[in-house]
């Protein structure tokens, strides 16, 4: 891959991600998806004490769908538990198929449980916690949030599960998403510094286009 394009993509990379200082909360949210390494950034958190109730949210989205037939968060409460969470401490909403669904449900699944965390760790991929941010923000506009990721870098992030080429793709769909959901009512706005947006024009530009709406 062209450097000038890896170039580009760490500054996408970088803007998704929101540098949050973690804070002990009542809630740690771990939202589903194809990255098993999310599973286990949520069971290190919890088993390092930052909260008490450890939340897995996700159904079957739209990469999953196709690789898996357990929902997300089953198969990431069944890692948790293997790192040694209680199962006590674990609740899990598997029916969910996109950010919003998950905060959505999950606000449904408190309910139905008669609890009302009022601040969280949301725990995603690295490439999603901007997103991630600004959809909670949205529909739990008052809840105190802090999120967080695998820590990793964008040289190390691909696996077998996922290549770089995909991650970028992602990326870009994601920074389309960051622009445009507000004016939906699906997220809250943020800022997209100027040389983030030339980046994301480049990498359109090189046909890194196979996630925008």
């Amino acid at each position: 891959m062209l450097k000038e394009t890896l170039k580009l993509a760490q500054t996408l990379w970088d803007y998704h991600h929101v540098n949050h200082t973690l804070e002990k909360s009542d809630c740690i949210l771990v939202l589903g998806s194809h990255d098993l390494r999310v599973a286990e950034r949520g069971a290190e958190l919890y088993l390092e004490g930052w909260a008490p109730l450890l939340v897995f949210s996700g159904g079957l989205g739209r990469l999953t769908q196709e690789i898996w037939s357990e929902a997300e968060a089953d198969k990431f409460a069944s890692i948790a538990v293997a790192k040694g969470v209680p199962k006590d401490a674990i609740l899990i909403e598997n029916k969910s198929t996109n950010t919003g669904e998950n905060i959505l449900f999950t606000q449904q699944l408190f309910r139905e449980k008669n609890i009302d965390p009022q601040s969280f760790i949301v725990v995603q991929k690295p490439y999603m916690e901007r997103r991630s941010y600004a959809t909670f923000k949205r529909h739990w506009p008052n809840k105190k949030l802090q999120v967080t990721s695998p820590q990793i870098s964008l040289n190390n992030y691909p696996n077998e599960e996922i290549s770089l080429e995909e991650v970028i793709h992602i990326m870009v769909g994601d920074l389309q998403r960051i622009k445009i959901y507000p004016e939906k009512g699906f997220q809250i706005f943020q800022e997209i510094p100027d040389e983030v947006w030339e980046a994301y024009e480049k990498l359109v530009e090189l046909g890194y286009n196979s996630h925008l709406i």
